[in-house]
């Protein structure tokens, strides 16, 4: 039997050494320290729960300590039982005004220093519960989870333009549901047969589409939808494969869509894919220069170059898109090595010497020298200048060498490749040797967005002329639209012979829904706020309806899950979803939040 417990109707009756008078005065004392007490905890609760883990757990562990005291200790006797009490007395007061001067020197603090003493000691409680230095079963650091204003928006208050943003759900619910009937678990959907395939892109990984849609279920509020993605992401997503992958396919497609589904819904199982894909590209910076290998072996780690790229060359716009993913992977898994490999490219790159200014598309990883002098902000060269811009921007603007790499070579741009055509149609052309190529791939109208993105931070007074240059390259690109049968841009389109904007070659004629207009167009209406914006992109929609509904383009409902759905929803929502910043997008359109500077010193939260 207990001698004492801190509740009176719970103490043993039995007491021969004290009288019936003192036994009460003591009992409504332990009562009255207890009521009290329990007012205080109240009243500390109302301004700290539920973060308030320090002033909680102080009361609660010692009330718990006196608790364990009382029940544990030997049974009283008759002449003990008055001396234990007073010293279970003596603990309840110590504790009390323990507490009670701790809640005071709380409510004296500033609101930001609560909440810095409240993080530190969630930090304390999570690395104690940890193995050792802090890590999880899978290797990663404590990181402080807090959603990016954006992630969600709401209706626009405009009815047309809300029933088109709705329009773009519903064909988006349409081609989930389709990849889900017909390929659930592959990486494609074949287009006639409605069977799943599986590219060589990504060796035998399984669910690129599904990865590639986290992001876009989720911003659509299709949350049953992206349930659903989840789950099969942490029971089915395997990257144990012994199987050649395209490391910028992969980095761009799987480690962007898990950190963008990361950074939306906090789940963390997205943290632990992204990383574990991420240590499994790292061999592939294991060349002399540290210029990755573009095809990596996930298995053994060895890499090679595509034959066909300049005698074995890595190719620019490969190896020059990963900063931005490779970043957020040092982020969130604490290990700088992921930083270090892709600024390391930047150290390869700026010892080099470049030809009027451009880089080639080019880049040998043994030799460290240029490969055939061939520069295209299209195909081969596109996301390297987009990088350097939104890495920039990524680093709340505090990567200076990013910023100007970025606006040196888009002056190297306008200098050599940017012309006007005789009928007043800018655009960029291609550079082989010195020669231009007056031909400009779907691909470059990526260029438009990118200028209008970085227009404010130009260098002198350029704002306002690289807004021109961002909008005629936009009009161009519409161009190679309205010009066509179908209203649909094709694969490269030529300015030479006597045609603007129009395919010449055969080969140039096909429609893969390619992004790019779509994306300068959503950039053009954030900044300009320009009606034709959202009415170009709403001709391209109704095309694109049309042809699925006629199945004359089945793959479309495969192809609509990836990016061009996410910027033409964006195109018609209001600037606060995924607000520009707070957000950049990869190149594949995830949405990466801004890493703001920490005000704290501590690496490892997530603003």
């Amino acid at each position: 039997m207990p001698v004492a417990t801190l509740l009176p109707f719970t103490a043993t009756p039995n007491r021969k050494s004290a009288s019936p008078t003192s036994f009460r005065l003591t009992e409504k004392f332990i009562l009255l320290l207890v009521f009290s007490a329990f007012i205080t905890l109240c009243f500390g609760a109302i301004f700290f729960l539920p973060d308030s883990s320090k002033l909680l757990s102080g009361v609660f562990f010692h009330s718990s300590a006196v608790e364990t005291n009382t029940r544990t200790g030997p049974d009283s006797s008759d002449s003990g039982s008055a001396g234990n009490d007073d010293r279970v007395l003596a603990k309840i007061r110590k504790d009390h005004e323990k507490a009670l001067l701790e809640a005071k020197d709380t409510l004296q603090k500033r609101p930001d220093e609560i909440k810095q003493d409240i993080i530190i000691e969630k930090e304390k409680v999570v690395k104690e519960s940890m193995g050792q230095g802090g890590k999880d079963v899978n290797n990663l650091p404590f990181v402080e989870y807090r959603r990016p204003p954006g992630a969600t928006g709401h209706e626009p208050l405009d009815p047309e333009t809300r029933d088109r943003r709705a329009k773009i759900k519903e064909m988006m619910k349409h081609a989930w549901d389709s990849y889900r009937r017909y390929a659930w678990g592959s990486n494609e959907l074949r287009p006639v047969s409605k069977q799943g395939h599986s590219s060589n892109l990504f060796g035998s990984i399984k669910g690129a589409t599904i990865v590639d849609a986290l992001d876009t279920l989720y911003i659509m509020e299709m949350f049953e939808e992206f349930d659903a993605a989840t789950d099969w992401v942490e029971k089915n997503l395997d990257f144990n494969v012994n199987a050649e992958v395209s490391v910028f396919e992969v980095n761009i497609r799987f480690v962007g869509g898990l950190l963008s589904a990361y950074y939306l819904s906090g789940k963390e199982v997205f943290r632990r894919k992204a990383v574990e894909l991420g240590e499994k590209l790292l061999p592939a910076f294991k060349t002399p220069t540290g210029i990755p290998w573009a095809l990596l072996n996930l298995k053994s780690g060895i890499g090679r170059n595509w034959p066909w790229a300049s005698g074995g060359s890595s190719i620019l716009a490969e190896y020059g898109t990963l900063h931005l993913e490779f970043m957020h992977l040092s982020k969130l898994s604490g290990n700088p090595e992921f930083a270090q490999k892709v600024m390391n490219i930047r150290k390869v790159l700026n010892r080099l010497d470049k030809p009027q200014g451009l880089y080639p598309n080019y880049l040998n990883p043994n030799s460290g020298q240029w490969g055939q002098h061939h520069v295209s902000v299209g195909g081969l060269g596109d996301s390297f200048y987009e990088y350097l811009l939104k890495a920039w921007l990524m680093s709340d603007k505090t990567d200076e060498e990013g910023k100007k790499m970025y606006y040196d070579a888009l002056q190297a741009i306008e200098t050599n490749l940017m012309r006007k055509s005789s009928g007043g149609l800018t655009y960029i052309a291609e550079w082989k040797g010195g020669l231009l190529e007056h031909k400009m791939g779907h691909l470059t109208c990526f260029a438009g967005g990118m200028i209008a993105l970085g227009a404010d931070g130009a260098p002198g007074d350029k704002t306002g002329h690289q807004m021109e240059q961002a909008a005629e390259i936009a009009r161009t690109c519409h161009e190679s639209y309205a010009r066509t049968a179908l209203k649909l841009g094709p694969e490269a389109f030529r300015f030479d012979g006597g045609v603007e904007a129009i395919a010449t070659r055969q080969n140039e004629k096909y429609f893969i829904l390619r992004p790019e207009v779509i994306e300068t167009y959503m950039y053009m209406w954030r900044f300009t706020h320009d009606p034709k914006y959202r009415e170009w992109g709403w001709e391209a929609v109704q095309v694109q309806h049309f042809l699925i509904k006629m199945k004359t383009v089945f793959c479309l409902i495969s192809k609509l899950l990836f990016v061009s759905s996410r910027y033409l929803y964006l195109l018609f929502s209001d600037d606060d979803h995924l607000p520009f910043d707070h957000w950049v997008f990869n190149t594949e359109a995830h949405p990466l939040p801004v890493i703001k500077k920490d005000k704290t010193d501590r690496p490892n939260e997530v603003e």
